[in-house]
């Protein structure tokens, strides 16, 4: 059977053909309160008689049309007093008042405890007296939300912290970055390409970034030198190297995994994965209705349908890495340190994600600071993060993030990548930045929104499939819930 080489994730036909033939000889087929009553008074007054004239009639007396008018007059004013006091807010044009011309600044964070900020925030306000930050670490849980209601509200902070895959649901309360604080050309020269294409809106960037990370290959080093193995570069190596290293008992279950994938349940960021291996098959994400994308969701779901290096059966496969049972694992540079405390004495390495050939891509998902427009202290909350992004600062903020855990949060300035590269666990999260992509398929950002939604339509399909669906179908109903979910939060 002919290839092409834009089907690289084509599955075979048979065991025998295709892309992958050389491995599937090895492959093994699927086996309120309640008010009391007023008590009754003893007696009721009469109520008092209508006047009456001297032939015994009640006169009827007609309204005063000059009252009336007044009235018309006084409910229209409150009207207009109303709308403009709400215009006021809602454009937040009322400048709050500086008791002794200090300006408060209210900086809600996400991660990074009041300790590591602590240091930085004191520097600043000492070199402007005038300049109060309030740092306020946030839960993860419903936060986009709860900031969205604060801000609507008027009670918003000035100064937060957004997932890059956000912008969309945000566009309504995110201020431009000045150009007097770091103009367009600036921006795009210091950050990577991938902020660039991330975080501008209309003619203007509105967030900046002081961290990148991106998905990339854990694997366990003992596994791998016991078998003899060398880890993999290409998806190809990637599915060989998996099914060589599965081991399963007597009965079929599996002992020591491959790789991680195939499944949605167990699998921690699949669907991070899944969104690279589209990217790096020049599938469309949002309109995922050829063979590109078809090849690709197949793909995927070979290694726990077909190869069985992976099944539902098995724990999070974050857990099983850390227990030493699991070849393979993807994750951001975060899992890192969750590993290292399930399991300090695991030895593991980090290297790239896989490629196909003549490919180099590669997913990120990072988070960004962002300024409130109905701020009355946009200028000085973009002077403060102008601070933050330097690149004096941000080595200040690693070094302090470091003392917490074994490493800072990798550098978002490619100006800063040389201090980072040769490290040898946040290294391969730099080197891998400058040919990252992203979507809204990115994991655990809580959203409850464009991400979270549009993750449960693929889901479902990578569901389907294992369950005997064929790609083609599965993806059709995805292509109609995507574009939903994009038209609802007008990022289309």
């Amino acid at each position: 059977m002919e290839i092409t080489k834009k089907d690289p994730f084509s599955p075979p036909s048979t065991p025998t053909e295709g892309f992958f033939a050389k491995v599937e000889g090895n492959a093994q087929k699927p086996a309120g309160e309640t008010i009391s009553p007023s008590p009754t008074p003893q007696s009721v007054p009469f109520p008092v008689p209508p006047i009456q004239n001297e032939a015994g009639f009640t006169p009827s007396v007609p309204p005063s049309k000059l009252n009336l008018k007044k009235i018309i007059l006084f409910l229209f004013g409150g009207l207009i007093f109303i709308l403009i006091v709400f215009f006021i807010f809602k454009k937040g044009l009322l400048k709050p008042v500086k008791k002794n011309g200090e300006t408060n600044l209210v900086y809600w964070g996400l991660w990074e405890p009041e300790s590591v900020m602590a240091e930085i925030i004191s520097e600043y306000q000492n070199s402007h007296p005038k300049i109060k930050i309030n740092y306020v670490l946030q839960s993860p849980k419903d936060y986009r939300e709860r900031l969205q209601t604060a801000i609507m509200k008027g009670s918003g902070p000035d100064i937060f912290r957004f997932h890059n895959t956000w912008v969309q649901m945000l566009k309504d309360y995110l201020a431009p970055i000045p150009s007097t604080v770091m103009d367009s050309a600036t921006f795009e020269k210091i950050f990577y390409p991938v902020a660039k294409n991330d975080l501008r809106l209309g003619s203007n960037y509105i967030g900046i970034p002081l961290e990148i990370d991106n998905l990339a290959l854990f694997y366990n080093e003992e596994i791998f030198s016991i078998a003899g193995k060398l880890p993999p570069t290409t998806w190809d190596e990637f599915r060989k190297t998996a099914l060589e290293l599965t081991v399963r008992d007597a009965a079929g279950k599996i002992q020591t995994a491959g790789a991680a994938l195939g499944v949605t349940s167990n699998v921690d960021h699949w669907s991070d994965i899944l969104g690279l291996m589209f990217l790096q098959n020049g599938a469309n994400l949002e309109k995922p209705t050829d063979n590109l994308a078809e090849d690709a969701l197949t793909f995927f779901t070979l290694f726990s349908r077909f190869d069985r290096v992976w099944d539902e059966t098995l724990p999070s496969s974050t857990y099983f890495f850390a227990s030493g049972r699991l070849a393979m694992y993807f994750g951001p540079s975060w899992r890192f340190f969750e590993i290292k405390a399930l399991n300090p004495k695991l030895k593991f390495k980090i290297i790239p994600v896989p490629q196909l050939p003549g490919v180099n891509i590669t997913w990120a998902s990072y988070w960004v600071e962002g300024v409130n427009n109905k701020s009355g202290n946009v200028t000085e909350a973009w002077e403060f993060l102008k601070y933050l992004s330097s690149k004096q600062t941000m080595e200040k903020l690693y070094q302090a993030q470091s003392k917490l855990r074994f490493f800072g949060e990798p550098y978002s300035r490619t100006d800063m990548a040389d201090l980072l590269k040769n490290e040898p666990y946040v290294g391969v999260f730099v080197e891998q930045a400058p040919k990252a992509k992203s979507w809204y398929l990115s994991s655990r950002t809580f959203d409850n929104g464009i991400n979270d939604k549009i993750i449960k339509y693929y889901e479902d399909a990578v569901n389907a499939v294992n369950k005997g669906a064929g790609p083609k179908e599965a993806l059709a109903t995805v292509a109609q819930g995507v574009a939903q979910v994009l038209s609802q939060y007008g990022a289309k």
